[in-house]
């Protein structure tokens, strides 16, 4: 199988969540969509469907 680079951003599913849910009516609050899209991130990592690769320049 193919090896593809894909880069997940956590603010771009937490923008997903909140375009798709205020489709369907619901006005999530900003701290609700964080938490939306930390679990999506965690799932995504925990079905080894991604890998978390650490920035190192965050942290100069």
């Amino acid at each position: 199988m193919r090896e593809i680079e894909v880069v997940i951003d956590t603010e771009e599913i937490a923008e997903y969540f909140f375009k798709a849910l205020t489709k369907r009516g619901y006005i999530p609050s900003e701290a609700e969509l964080e938490n939306l899209a930390d679990i999506t991130f965690d799932y995504l990592l925990e079905k080894c469907i991604i890998d978390e690769e650490v920035d190192c320049d965050e942290f100069e």
